[in-house]
């Protein structure tokens, strides 16, 4: 038994979400705007009550779907290029955290693994930040409001900002 592929206008019935109007088709799900539950994606298997059934169109892809799929890919690579440089004081060292319980001892951390760390939260942070500003679901105020906490995170970690070679790469919190 084939499955039956819905097209864009779609009127469905969810056993969870109730009645919705599929908005759009991807390889394995459909996205599904619900009357009480707004917008949701609903893997293609699943079982669906069909209400009304339109055609899909034949090798039909929506702008939205495209930009959603490059967002998607830019975001994933985003940085590959770019390589935040260690200062040269650094290089070789070691992050010792010595617990104030002499019984314990010391953990030794390569200052380059620390480092890494640091540069991948600086990034997943900047691609939140993208993802905050390109929202269509917040309001002007709920970004604002994100957009506050996020300068503040930066600021909380301007101590690390000694690791960095160049002074482009620092981290900077909200300025007085």
């Amino acid at each position: 038994m084939s499955e039956q592929i819905l097209g864009i206008g779609s009127r469905v019935q969810h056993n969870d979400f109730g009645i919705g109007v599929i908005t759009a088709v991807m390889p394995h799900e459909y996205r599904i705007t619900f009357m009480k539950y707004g917008q949701h994606e609903v893997p293609r298997s699943e079982t669906l009550e069909v209400i009304e059934a339109i055609a899909p169109d034949e090798d039909a892809i929506s702008f939205g779907m495209v930009q959603s799929v490059l967002t998607d890919l830019l975001e994933k690579w985003n940085g590959i290029g770019q390589v935040v440089e260690l200062g040269d004081k650094w290089k070789g060292g070691t992050l010792i955290l010595k617990p104030a319980n002499d019984d314990l001892k010391p953990k030794e951390i390569p200052i380059e693994t620390f480092f890494h760390k640091i540069v991948m939260v600086r990034d997943r942070l900047r691609v939140m930040e993208q993802r905050i500003n390109s929202s269509k679901v917040l309001s002007d105020e709920d970004k604002v409001n994100l957009q506050q906490y996020l300068t503040r995170i930066y600021g909380s970690l301007t101590t690390f900002n000694v690791l960095f070679k160049y002074k482009k790469n620092h981290f900077s919190g909200s300025r007085s």
